[in-house]
């Protein structure tokens, strides 16, 4: 039996917009050195293997207090804190819901190696027009009269052939 996948909650989103530039959900803590990153792969025994905003892949645990209240799966935003004596490897934090994703990446909050949605800021996105080529295209040279046309022969179509069609076609 497969499991449901996660839907994008509209209502949810519009009220979380609505908010004006305040962003109403909570972001990595730097002063502890939290940061955002992707669940990759689902490794089993509670760890995952996570994409850092950083560019590393580490190998993320999922603590107690999280596991069964929040399931993380693959391709899931996550927020990582890096071991200070294990650069390699990480705890999970929080995990965000698809809604509060597409939100942080509507408000330009993701960095782009972990921005799944593509979205970035929209502000952005409206006002940039498709532009024409910058190259101009070459004019059309004029075909010099020095050089004599080729005028190539063409084998001449049997009678054999016609009838054959004739016949075919009734």
């Amino acid at each position: 039996m497969a499991r449901r996948e996660e839907k994008v909650d509209a209502e949810l989103l519009a009220q979380l917009e609505s908010g004006g530039d305040r962003i109403r959900v909570p972001l990595p803590n730097r002063k502890v050195n939290e940061m955002f990153a992707i669940a990759d792969q689902i490794l089993g025994g509670r760890r995952v293997k996570a994409v850092c905003e950083d560019g590393e892949s580490r190998l993320a645990r999922i603590p107690g207090k999280m596991r069964r209240r929040q399931w993380v799966r693959e391709g899931d935003l996550i927020v990582v804190q890096p071991w200070d004596f294990q650069d390699e490897k990480a705890n999970v934090c929080m995990r965000y819901t698809k809604t509060q994703s597409l939100y942080l990446s509507r408000k330009g909050v993701l960095p782009e190696i972990v921005d799944l949605f593509g979205v970035g800021d929209l502000s952005e996105q409206q006002n940039v027009e498709i532009e024409s080529p910058s190259e101009p295209t070459p004019p059309e040279e004029a075909e010099p009269e020095d050089e004599p046309e080729v005028i190539e022969e063409t084998a001449p179509v049997s009678d054999e052939a016609e009838e054959d069609i004739d016949s075919f076609f009734g």
